[in-house]
């Protein structure tokens, strides 16, 4: 299981890293369009007053074997369900994807937005532009007031991080100065790698940031400044929940490498302590029978 971990996460791997160009340059596009143009307004953008109902849009698998990966999620999920329980659940719109967590979605008595169980395994793009207009749709038109996305950050194979992120309103500032380093190039999970990692911030010190500096130029924009907005916030609110999507989807062949690697340790050391066990009660049957043979040799 873990061969085949290792290599889905290979492949989670590559998509992730596929992805990296168009985000860097649509982010950067807004950013510096942001920079320059400092009214913006928005729908998306514009945050509610009062809060009367939300989304949660929650990524966890399929399967299990994969450590606390989908426990951390579901209670996660739970937890931000509680914080706004005094809306009722009839106003609490969940979005599960993954059987683990529709599952549990339903057995709490919350009513799922949608099937979802299919992109757990494999990601989709249209897909992920699909749930994301919807919300983007319904905040717009005042039906939700808030969206929340609850998944792991795939930062290397050995360290994923739950994290809950606000889709809507979305702050493009935020959003396009966030630290999202990742290590896509290893996928060693040996205790030894796991303890490395844990004490060098998985290589964040190697990286240095880079300062953004400010663009004060003017642009001339077509059609109108309504329209590249229009059109660029949602391709960012698209791509923001496909990128949580790759990440889950990593991290669970991550977690389930490094779960399976430590259920082959677990067991390794129970047989070391099995047959150090085996040995000495071997060891103390031949003493006991050298004893009888010598003790019989001289009562006779």
């Amino acid at each position: 299981m873990k061969m085949v971990a290792s290599s889905k996460l290979h492949h989670a791997q590559r998509m992730i890293e596929n992805m990296y160009p168009y985000a860097t340059l649509l982010k950067g596009m807004l950013k510096t369009f942001l920079q320059a143009e400092v009214d913006v307004e928005s729908d998306l953008v514009r945050e509610r007053q009062e809060i009367k109902r939300i989304a949660i849009i929650a990524f966890s698998s399929n399967s299990s074997m994969c450590g606390g990966y989908n426990n951390n999620v579901i209670k996660l999920t739970m937890q931000v369900a509680e914080e706004y329980a005094h809306l009722g659940k009839e106003n609490i719109l969940i979005y599960p994807v993954g059987r683990k967590i529709a599952e549990k979605v339903t057995k709490l008595g919350y009513k799922p937005a949608g099937n979802f169980v299919q992109l757990a395994d494999k990601p989709n793009a249209q897909q992920c532009a699909e749930i994301a207009r919807e919300v983007a749709d319904m905040y717009r038109n005042h039906e939700i007031d808030r969206v929340e996305l609850i998944f792991h950050h795939f930062k290397s194979a050995g360290s994923q991080i739950l994290t809950r992120d606000t889709l809507l309103p979305i702050d493009l500032k935020k959003e396009l100065d966030k630290n999202i380093y990742r290590d896509l190039t290893s996928t060693v999970t040996t205790k030894d790698a796991q303890q490395y990692l844990r004490e060098n911030g998985a290589g964040e010190e190697k990286h240095e940031k880079v300062k953004a500096f400010e663009v004060n130029d003017y642009y001339l924009i077509e059609p109108d400044r309504e329209t590249v907005l229009s059109t660029l916030i949602p391709k960012v609110i698209n791509l923001q929940v496909y990128v949580a999507l790759l990440d889950s989807n990593a991290s669970e062949h991550a977690a389930r490498m490094v779960a399976m690697q430590t259920a082959t340790d677990n067991a390794d050391e129970l047989l070391r302590q099995l047959n150090l066990q085996y040995n000495k009660s071997r060891q103390q049957a031949i003493t006991s029978e050298l004893l009888d043979i010598v003790g019989g040799s001289i009562n006779n």
